[in-house]
C-alpha cells in the first residue's frame, strides 16, 4: 500500500482534489432526489427563467437547506439554465418637467406602505395588434397594488390602474406618486384624479429610466420571465395570463 500523497503524485492529481471527491456521496440519497425534483419545479414554475439565487431563496422559504453555489451546481447537473437577458446600457437626461418637477430623487428606499407609489404602461402584443398594461407598485414591498389592461395607451388605462390601487389599500393619505413624463401622466383627467385623492406627483426625467427604476424592473421581470416570445393569442388570454403572474408567482412566489 502507497500513502494518497504518493498516489496523487503519480497521477498528476491534486490532494484536495481527491480529498473533495472522497468526501462526496457517490450514491444519489432519497434527499437530494427530492430536492432535484424540487428545484426542477420552481424552475419549472417561473417558466424557466428563475436563476441560482431565485432558486436558493425559494426552496429555503419551503424547507429545503441550499445555498446559491449549490444551487448553480445542481441546474448544471440538471441541465437547467435561466432565460434572462444580459444588461443595457441607456442614455441619461437632466431634463424634468415644466410644472412637475422629480420630487421622489431616486429615493428608492422607502420605509413605510401606501408612502410613495410609482406607476408606468408598457406593451403586449395579444391576436394580432398591441395591447397595454399599466401597473402601480408600492415601493415599500414593490408588491403590485393595481393595474388595468386595454388596446389604447390613454388616460383612462392609467386612471383605472390608479383606482384598483387606491381603492385595494383603503384610500390612504399623504402619497407621492411617481411616474415618466407621459402623455397619459400629464393630461387633465389624470392630475385631477390625483387631486381628488389628495397625492402628490413625481416625475421623472425625460429620457431617464433610472428615474423610474422599479418600475422598468418589473416590465423587465414581466418580459423576460413569463411572456411568450411569440405573444398571446387574444387579449382575454394576455390579460388572464398576466393577472396569473401579478398576482399568483411575483407577488406570492418570486423573492
Amino acid at each position: 500500500k502507497y500513502p494518497i500523497s504518493v498516489l496523487c503524485h503519480v497521477f498528476n492529481v491534486n490532494r484536495s482534489s481527491y480529498r473533495y471527491w472522497a468526501s462526496c456521496e457517490l450514491v444519489v440519497t432519497p434527499e437530494q432526489r427530492r430536492l432535484e425534483c424540487e428545484i426542477k419545479a420552481i424552475h419549472a414554475e417561473s417558466k424557466e427563467s428563475a436563476g441560482a439565487r431565485s432558486i436558493a431563496t425559494i426552496a429555503s422559504e419551503r424547507g429545503f437547506t441550499l445555498s446559491r453555489y449549490r444551487a448553480t451546481r445542481l441546474m448544471k447537473k440538471l441541465g437547467l439554465v435561466s432565460c434572462q437577458q444580459s444588461k443595457h446600457r441607456y442614455k441619461k437626461a437632466e431634463n424634468e418637467h415644466v410644472t412637475i418637477p422629480n420630487v421622489l430623487k431616486r429615493q428608492f428606499a422607502v420605509v413605510e406602505p401606501n408612502t410613495v407609489w410609482c406607476g408606468d404602461v408598457t406593451y403586449i402584443w395579444a391576436g394580432n395588434r398591441w395591447c397595454y398594461l399599466a401597473v402601480v407598485l408600492d415601493l415599500f414591498s414593490r408588491k403590485a397594488i393595481g393595474w388595468a389592461m386595454s388596446f389604447s395607451p390613454d388616460t383612462e388605462l392609467t386612471v383605472k390602474a390608479l383606482d384598483m390601487a387606491f381603492e385595494s389599500r383603503g384610500k390612504p393619505k399623504n402619497l407621492i406618486f411617481h411616474s415618466d413624463q407621459g402623455c397619459h401622466y400629464t393630461s387633465l383627467k389624470y392630475r385631477q384624479r390625483l387631486w381628488k385623492y389628495q397625492i402628490s406627483q413625481s416625475m421623472s426625467r425625460r429620457g431617464n429610466c433610472w428615474d423610474n427604476a422599479p418600475m422598468e424592473r418589473f416590465f423587465r421581470s414581466l418580459k423576460t420571465e413569463w411572456l411568450p416570445i411569440q405573444g398571446y393569442k387574444s387579449f382575454s388570454e394576455a390579460k388572464q395570463d398576466v393577472t396569473d403572474y401579478i398576482i399568483g408567482y411575483y407577488c406570492e412566489v418570486r423573492p
